[in-house]
């Protein structure tokens, strides 16, 4: 139901604004993009049409990660929801942290895993931009998501006395808000600056999916190398913001770990948060290859491989970091596991 509304949103925003951007072109210029405005009424995605041997290959991998992610997310869903000992904001923070990895795979992952089929490669574009609004959407909500919990474990640990009031429900609830408002935000903000201009051919988008660099290839207009340069600071700043407020928050917590005089001490308070730490190495890992990697115009076979790993590689990892690092989600898997195959004997 979110979903559908808000791709309702978007579309009325959209519709006028590609309205506006045609009455902007004089009567010239308009007759003569007037055949390639209409040719661009849809995109043909060809990221993985320089590996056609392998597409067969891809797809199988590929589906068997997604499902793999799904189960595991929706496992950890599930077992946080039965276990009432687990019923804490971190765990709080983890459920939602699955539900936006879920959702994010769903924005791509399927109509990529169609493209890989021998099949008509196109998608309108209207579905292009619904696309891009979501992908930024949860990926953006899935990082300030992952700021939140290395808050959480910053207060757990340096300030375990005031942790009930500081990780109050009602201030649970506001962060997990905040951070899927700050994703819709950013989901639209790029959206409405790439779809904006007017797309006047050709329409292979060098991508398996509506990414911003190949779209604004297609786009025609004099600003748009500053709306590329736009963008792209944009979304840089507010993830390299998440990444200095988790490190920060990491500081803090060393700083206050190595003041345990115990070893068996120090060990606990870390391993509290090694798997939030292992998968947010692992996200921004994958994230600074995908947007700071230098761009040479024969780097579409690159594109397509380094957008795999942070669209495919790393949601897959995730769900098995937290289920192997945290030993008490572990245990608590196992047994939600065992009671299902055999409920008779707990």
């Amino acid at each position: 139901m979110l979903a559908v509304i808000y791709k309702e949103h978007l579309m009325t925003i959209l519709h006028p604004v590609a309205d506006l951007s045609l009455s902007h072109l004089t009567p010239g210029t308009a007759s003569m993009q007037g055949a390639n405005l209409s040719a661009v009424s849809e995109f043909i995605l060809i990221g993985f049409s320089t590996f056609p041997h392998l597409q067969l290959v891809f797809f199988l991998l590929f589906l068997l990660m997604h499902l793999f992610t799904l189960l595991g997310n929706l496992l950890i869903m599930a077992t946080i929801w039965r276990e009432r000992s687990l019923h804490t904001p971190m765990y709080l923070f983890l459920c939602t942290l699955s539900i936006s990895e879920i959702l994010y795979t769903f924005t791509i992952i399927p109509r990529m895993l169609a493209d890989l089929l021998p099949t008509v490669h196109s998608i309108t574009f209207t579905v292009c931009a619904s696309q891009m609004f979501f992908s930024f959407t949860f990926g953006f909500t899935h990082s300030f998501l992952l700021t939140v919990m290395g808050y959480d474990c910053y207060v757990a640990i340096c300030h375990p006395l005031h942790y009930s009031v500081l990780m109050s429900p009602g201030s649970c609830a506001c962060l997990v808000a905040w951070s899927w408002a700050g994703g819709s935000v950013m989901g639209m903000v790029a959206t409405m600056a790439i779809f904006h201009h007017i797309f006047c051919g050709p329409n292979e988008v060098h991508h398996f999916a509506c990414h911003v660099p190949p779209l604004l290839k297609l786009a025609c207009g004099a600003d748009v190398p500053r709306v590329a340069k736009g963008v792209g600071l944009v979304c840089i700043t507010v993830l390299l913001g998440c990444c200095l407020l988790i490190l920060l928050s990491y500081a803090f917590i060393v700083s206050t770990i190595l003041r345990i005089p115990s070893a068996e001490g120090r060990h606990k308070a870390f391993s509290t948060c090694a798997s939030h730490l292992t998968v947010v190495v692992v996200h921004y890992s994958f994230a600074s290859v995908v947007y700071l990697r230098s761009k040479s115009p024969q780097s579409l076979e690159g594109d397509t491989l380094m957008g795999v790993t942070y669209t495919v590689l790393a949601p897959f990892l995730s769900p098995i970091i937290f289920s192997l690092r945290n030993k008490e989600l572990k245990i608590a898997m196992r047994k939600t596991f065992l009671s299902t195959l055999y409920p008779e004997k707990m």
